[in-house]
């Protein structure tokens, strides 16, 4: 609606914004979700959620967003499919812009989660889609039968490792250092698959092929010695950047470009301006603990609204 204010935008709709939204909608605050260019957030790349509370049996990430997001759809939130390229930062409202659309608000959430980190080498770059990939997810069914390899030591590369066993014949780990930095939990399940091979103090320096992956030049990180892996394709989990790019000058940062809230709550340092999950998370990143975020970030809404005798 033209000349709009919103009492509450909500920029994306991962665990965090969602859960922002159905606490919002039940406040009445007629929340906006302006869902990004990736809605639903890295769960949508998520197959088995095992550890969030309230599904006994696991559920699928992309399972997880659909139901949270039609439990706030019901209490009132609208969805809309925008990218914000731009803000402005006013002293009772806040401007967005997405296109040619214009967006004003009284508060804002920012949930705009991270993505994926890759290596920056130019033979990764030239080999995405042909054998390169940041999402096993995505991509795993394609490499049925073939030796792979995964690049990190976090979480993440645990996760995305034992999950390609079960389309590829082998998985390499390949990390930097010589132990992991993945929970125990996650590491176990890694040790314990008979298809999970670790290669320890290696880094990635070029992807051979021209079509395909075809296999890896390797450096050792202590020796220098370079080696070459045959592989059939290449997983990289290395880690995220948050994605808070359009607020860079506007809101603080850390080095590494998560934003920094209150620490008894989610604002930030512009009035009406609340950030919750990964886009300020940099230790936690759990689905949980970003819905959680959300839910905070909500609540300060409400409470700011409330003191300016907007609700």
């Amino acid at each position: 609606m033209a000349g709009e204010v919103h009492k509450m935008i909500i920029l994306g709709s991962g665990p965090a914004g969602l859960t922002a939204a159905i606490y919002a909608a039940r406040a009445d605050l007629e929340p906006l979700v302006l869902e990004g260019s990736e809605p639903g957030g890295q769960l949508m790349i998520t197959t088995e959620v095992e550890n969030y509370p309230g599904f006994e049996h696991g559920i699928t990430g992309p399972d997880l967003i659909d139901v949270t997001r039609k439990q706030a759809a019901r209490f009132g939130t609208r969805f809309e499919t925008a990218t914000v390229t731009r803000v402005e930062f006013g002293g009772e409202t806040h401007k967005l812009y997405a296109g040619e659309k214009t967006y004003e608000c009284h508060t804002l959430a920012i949930c705009t989660g991270a993505t994926a980190r890759w290596l920056g080498i130019e033979s990764e770059t030239r080999m995405q889609g042909k054998g390169v990939s940041a999402c096993a997810t995505c991509d795993g069914f394609f490499f049925r039968g073939k030796v792979i390899a995964v690049v990190g030591g976090g979480d993440t590369a645990m996760e995305e490792a034992t999950f390609l066993t079960k389309f590829a014949s082998k998985v390499y780990v390949i990390h930097r250092r010589d132990e992991l930095r993945a929970s125990k939990a996650m590491q176990d399940r890694a040790r314990k698959n008979e298809k999970i091979e670790f290669i320890w103090n290696s880094a990635v320096v070029e992807v051979l092929g021209d079509n395909v992956v075809e296999g890896l030049r390797l450096r050792n990180t202590r020796t220098e010695e370079e080696t070459t892996l045959e592989v059939g394709g290449l997983f990289i989990a290395i880690g995220h950047v948050p994605n808070t790019r359009i607020f860079e000058g506007l809101l603080d940062m850390d080095e590494s470009g998560y934003l920094n809230s209150a620490p008894d709550g989610t604002a930030t340092r512009i009035p009406g301006v609340f950030a919750a999950g990964d886009v300020t998370d940099h230790k936690y990143r759990q689905a949980v603990t970003a819905a959680g975020m959300g839910c905070m970030a909500a609540l300060d809404a409400e409470r700011y609204l409330a003191d300016k005798g907007i609700v």
